[in-house]
């Protein structure tokens, strides 16, 4: 949450554009903005469901890459969050790259041409610490050289560029990009829903050691640090890492999720070399056979990754702090999820 306004810029923000705020991360952007005190428009190709954003929100429903559309929500507001993506799936296939490229790179020229003829002040584009790639034993910072390695984060790494080169019609710097650890809360899919369900399920052994670091941020952090993105005067021109403020091991993050749904952690774990030679097998077979595998070699790749990346950058420069450790932030999650219908064991 921003500190206090009249201790940032005199020009502030005050009415925001967010894009893709019917995503996984954007109703948790668009509360945070809307406590901050500022007035929201969203913009997605989804309509919300009911009581998604608060009722002060305006709703407009359209794709980024549609240049008239993009222009059309622009119009009148302060500064925009791009979070509308095309986001990472394991091994895509080669067909795929062309719309990540349509998406993550035109949606951002487009959105980022849109908001210099409109004349924001801010531009803040949601990225992903993925664009650095394996940390391979190190700690990474927004120093570090980036190596992306999959359609997503490559597309992401080009976006940011087209970000961070913005210049507004004072030729100052336009845009911000925060890069993402790994986002958990109730409503994020992908691999941290999958390990939490098997988890609840008693339907997962670990592979490896479970030393390998990883570097995640819990969803409601994520929405303060965009409100701190949006008027903070030293975030121009910037990219920041966004975290929690450390790095985890698997093994911490497991025991975390378990010690929320009350059940020890697995005891067992399998060798990973054996095991993925097995998975690539399995994976042979079923496409020998037409079937899609349900667990390939890339998926034991990326289980086993290291990501330690360093997020006191914005903490130092904007004065964000996380409010959610690993404990609280899985509590409020398995929480959350048992809330829903859809989350039962």
């Amino acid at each position: 949450m921003i500190r206090n306004k009249t201790d940032c810029v005199t020009d502030i923000p005050k009415f925001v554009l967010i894009t893709g705020a019917t995503g996984a991360v954007g109703p948790r952007v668009v509360h945070a903005l809307d406590q901050a005190g500022f007035r929201i428009r969203s913009f997605s190709v989804d309509t919300p469901t009911l009581g998604m954003f608060p009722q002060s929100v305006e709703v407009l429903i359209g794709d980024v890459t549609d240049q008239v559309a993009v222009e059309s929500a622009m119009q009148g507001v302060d500064a925009v969050v791009h979070l509308a993506a095309l986001l990472h799936i394991v091994n895509p296939p080669p067909e795929l790259r062309e719309k990540y490229e349509r998406v993550n790179i035109g949606g951002t020229a487009t959105v980022v041409d849109a908001a210099i003829k409109a004349g924001v002040k801010r531009v803040v584009l949601f990225s992903t610490i993925a664009v650095y790639g394996s940390s391979e034993g190190r700690v990474l910072n927004e120093m570090s050289p980036t190596h992306p390695d999959t359609f997503y984060a490559e597309t992401k790494c080009d976006a940011e560029q087209i970000v961070l080169n913005a210049r507004g019609v004072d030729g100052q710097p336009l845009g911000t990009v925060l890069r993402l650890g790994a986002v958990y809360g109730s409503r994020i899919k992908g691999n941290y829903e999958r390990l939490t369900r098997a988890l609840a399920r008693n339907r997962f052994i670990p592979i490896g050691n479970g030393l390998n670091r990883r570097t995640l941020v819990y969803d409601k952090d994520v929405g303060r640090a965009a409100a701190l993105a949006v008027s903070h005067p030293a975030a121009a021109g910037r990219a920041f890492n966004v975290t929690d403020g450390g790095f985890h091991t698997l093994n911490e993050i497991i025991e975390s999720i378990c010690s929320a749904l009350g059940r020890k952690p697995p005891r067992l774990s399998l060798p990973v070399g054996p095991t993925r030679t097995l998975i690539g097998l399995i994976e042979k077979g079923s496409h020998a056979i037409g079937l899609k595998p349900p667990v390939t070699p890339e998926m034991i790749d990326k289980y086993t990754e290291d990501i330690a990346v360093d997020g006191s950058l914005i903490q130092k420069e904007l004065g964000f702090v996380p409010q959610y450790d690993l404990k609280t932030g899985w509590e409020e999650t398995i929480r959350e999820m048992r809330g829903k219908d859809s989350f039962r064991f």
